[in-house]
C-alpha cells in the first residue's frame, strides 16, 4: 500500500509539474511597464489599451490555445520607476515582459532581466521590445532574453534615406532629436547614411533637448529657419513630436519632415491640415494597409473611440503564440528557444525573428501626410488628413546587419 500510495504521489507530482506549463488553457501573463502617466501618458495609454485589445484578439484565436493576460504598470517614463515594476512584476510570477516607450528604460530592463535569469534558474523572464529602437540593443548589448518586435532606427534610416536620396528637393537637412540613446542614434546614422548616398547635402544644423520635458519648441524652429534647412530628420515621439510639428506650424516654417512617429497620439491633432505633402513617416505599418490590419483599426476605434497605430503588438503577439506553439508550453526557456529563427505569416507579410540577434525582419512603408480620400481613406484623430503610402521597402532592403555575439544558456 505504501509503494501504491508513493506511486501515485508521484505521478500526481510528475502531473502537476508537466501541467503547470500545459500548452492549452495557460493563463500567459505579460507585465506592460510604460508610461501611463505625464506627458507620455496619452501615448502610453493608447499603447496600453493596443496590448489589452490583441490579448482579446489572440486568446480568442492563437495556435498554442493559451489565454493571455496584461498587467499594467505605470513607469512614469523613468528607468528606475521601471525596476520597481520589473520586482512587483516578478512577485507576481509574472515571466513575461513588455516595453516599449524609451530605450533608456528598454536599457535597464534589459540588463535588469539579464541578471534575474542568471542569478534565478528556472524562473528566467522573457522581454518583449514593442518600440524602443536603439540598435544597441541588438548589436553590442544584444541579449538572449530579448526580442524586438519594431524596426531599430539602423533599419529605419536605411529605408527612409534611400527615399531621399532621390528627393532632388532634399539639401540642407537639420537633426533635432531627444537627448537619450534613441536620439544620439538617429542623428548618428542620419549622417552616416546620408554621406554615403548624398554626400551632396549639408548637414545645417543638430540639437539634442531633454526627453518629455520641453513645452514650447518655438526657440528650435526659429534656430531651423535661421539655418536654412529644407529637410528637418526626427526621430521624436508623443509629445515631443506634437508640440514640435505644432511650434512648426505656428512659427511658418514651410520645411519637410522626415519622422518615426508622425502618426502617434497627439501628432495628427497638432498636423491639422497642415504640412500636406511635407511631413513624412518611416514605418513597420500604416493606417491604410486595409486587410487583417483595417478590420482590427476598424474594432479598436468602435470599442475605444481611438486610433490603433502599434502593429508591433500583434506581430508580438503572433511570433509569441506560434512560438509557444512550436514549444508546446509557455516556459520562457523553451518559448525563446523557439522564437529564435521563427518565421510567420502577419499582417504585413512573411516576418522572421532573426536568431543572430532577435531583431524581427520585416518591410517598411514610407507614408505622407495628406488629405484622406476615397483611396487612402482613414484618417486619425479625425482630422480629415491621413498617412497616405508612397514607398513600400521589403525586409531585404531594410534589414541591417549586426555585430550580435550572442550569449546563449548553457
Amino acid at each position: 500500500m505504501k509503494f501504491a500510495y508513493k506511486s501515485i504521489a508521484v505521478a500526481a507530482l510528475a502531473l502537476t509539474l508537466s501541467s503547470a506549463f500545459a500548452q492549452k488553457g495557460e493563463t500567459v501573463k505579460i507585465a506592460l511597464i510604460d508610461p501611463q502617466t505625464g506627458l507620455m501618458g496619452p501615448l502610453g495609454l493608447n499603447q496600453m489599451k493596443s496590448w489589452q485589445f490583441f490579448a482579446d484578439k489572440f486568446t480568442a484565436s492563437n495556435p498554442s490555445g493559451v489565454k493571455f493576460e496584461i498587467v499594467a504598470f505605470d513607469n512614469k517614463l523613468s528607468p528606475a520607476e521601471s525596476l520597481n515594476a520589473f520586482k512587483a512584476a516578478l512577485d507576481q510570477g509574472i515571466r513575461y515582459v513588455a516595453q516599449g516607450n524609451g530605450s533608456s528604460v528598454a536599457g535597464a530592463l534589459i540588463d535588469a532581466i539579464n541578471k534575474h535569469n542568471e542569478r534565478n534558474p528556472g524562473k528566467e523572464v522573457v522581454f518583449l521590445n514593442y518600440a524602443a529602437v536603439d540598435p544597441d540593443f541588438t548589436n553590442s548589448k544584444c541579449s538572449y532574453w530579448h526580442f524586438r518586435f519594431d524596426a531599430d532606427t539602423s533599419m529605419k534610416l536605411e529605408a527612409m534615406t534611400t527615399f531621399m536620396k532621390d528627393q532632388k528637393d532634399v539639401q540642407k537637412v537639420y537633426l533635432l532629436n531627444q537627448n537619450y540613446s534613441h536620439g544620439h542614434q538617429v542623428a548618428k546614422f542620419a549622417k552616416e547614411n546620408l554621406a554615403r548616398k548624398r554626400p551632396d547635402v549639408q548637414i545645417v544644423g543638430e540639437d539634442l533637448h531633454p526627453l518629455a520635458q520641453v513645452r514650447d519648441f518655438a526657440p528650435y524652429i526659429a534656430k531651423i529657419k535661421a539655418s536654412g534647412a529644407d529637410t528637418v530628420i526626427t526621430g521624436n515621439w508623443g509629445s515631443d513630436l506634437a508640440l514640435l510639428i505644432k511650434a512648426a506650424n505656428e512659427g511658418g516654417y514651410n520645411g519637410k519632415f522626415y519622422t518615426y512617429y508622425t502618426g502617434v497620439t497627439g501628432t495628427p491633432t497638432a498636423l491639422g491640415t497642415g504640412g500636406a505633402g511635407k511631413v513624412y513617416q518611416v514605418a513597420y505599418s500604416h493606417y491604410n494597409m486595409g486587410g487583417q490590419m483595417g478590420q482590427w483599426m476598424a474594432d479598436f476605434k468602435a470599442k475605444y473611440n481611438d486610433d490603433m497605430f502599434t502593429g508591433a503588438v500583434p506581430s508580438a503577439f503572433n511570433v509569441l503564440s506560434a512560438a509557444i506553439a512550436k514549444a508546446k508550453s509557455t516556459d520562457p526557456v523553451k518559448v525563446a528557444a523557439a522564437m529564435e529563427g521563427l518565421k510567420v505569416n502577419n499582417y504585413n507579410g512573411e516576418v522572421e525573428m532573426r536568431k543572430t540577434d532577435h531583431q524581427l525582419q520585416q518591410p517598411l512603408y514610407l507614408t505622407v501626410w495628406q488629405k484622406a480620400d476615397a483611396k487612402y481613406p482613414y484618417s486619425p484623430e479625425n482630422t480629415g488628413m491621413t498617412l497616405a503610402p508612397v514607398k513600400e521597402f521589403p525586409s531585404y532592403v531594410s534589414s541591417t546587419p549586426t555585430s550580435c555575439q550572442m550569449k546563449r544558456p548553457g
